[in-house]
């Protein structure tokens, strides 16, 4: 479990096809805090550190997690978000979110508003489970959404935001990782049955 505030940012060091998986090396500030076999949080894909180098972690992502999000799109030297587990006896600043991302979705449009970034985005299906001033997770980052369509929203950036975390590598037409609230998938599933 995380909870969609960023730690860190991490370069890709490099990307390497191995088989139907590619294995991400990531060079992270942090690694000294990093061990084999912990989640981390790589723009909210949950992937388990296997190897730690001198300067780097290395984590491997399955077909199925490079079918459903942005990973086939990273490039060596680009920075992506990082966030280890939740500790329990942590502040949840965030939202709880688990590292499984449910889709992506496409920059429509940034705009600078003096001070903060506003950021529209679509999603690539209609979805209820975006609701008006409720959480969702972008990159691995908790944030509120407004203006709220089946296929749109909005999220507003905030400076610090903006400088310790991917959004601002992001411009018309990136592709990011999406993960809708838990607790609106679980009212969703209930409904449905």
């Amino acid at each position: 479990m995380f909870t969609g505030i960023i730690e860190s940012l991490g370069e890709i060091k490099s990307l390497n096809k191995e088989g139907t998986n590619v294995r991400a090396e990531i060079i992270a500030t942090l690694l000294n805090e990093i061990k084999v076999d912990q989640s981390i949080a790589h723009n909210g894909i949950c992937l388990t550190v296997e190897k730690i180098n001198e300067d780097s972690y290395e984590v491997v992502a399955v077909k199925e997690t490079i079918d459903k999000t942005n990973l086939s799109e990273w490039l060596v030297g680009e920075k992506v978000n990082l966030e280890r587990c939740m500790k329990i006896n942590a502040r949840l600043d965030g939202h709880i979110v688990q590292g499984h991302v449910d889709d992506t979705a496409l920059v429509q449009s940034v705009i600078e508003e003096k001070g903060s970034w506003v950021y529209l985005f679509k999603l690539n299906k209609p979805s209820k489970l975006i609701v008006e001033k409720g959480s969702i997770c972008i990159n691995g980052t908790s944030l509120t959404a407004f203006n709220v369509t089946d296929i749109t929203f909005e999220v507003t950036i905030i400076p610090y935001t903006y400088e310790h975390t991917v959004f601002h590598q992001l411009r018309k037409g990136s592709q990011v990782n999406i993960e809708f609230d838990i607790v609106g998938k679980y009212i969703q599933r209930m409904i449905a049955n």
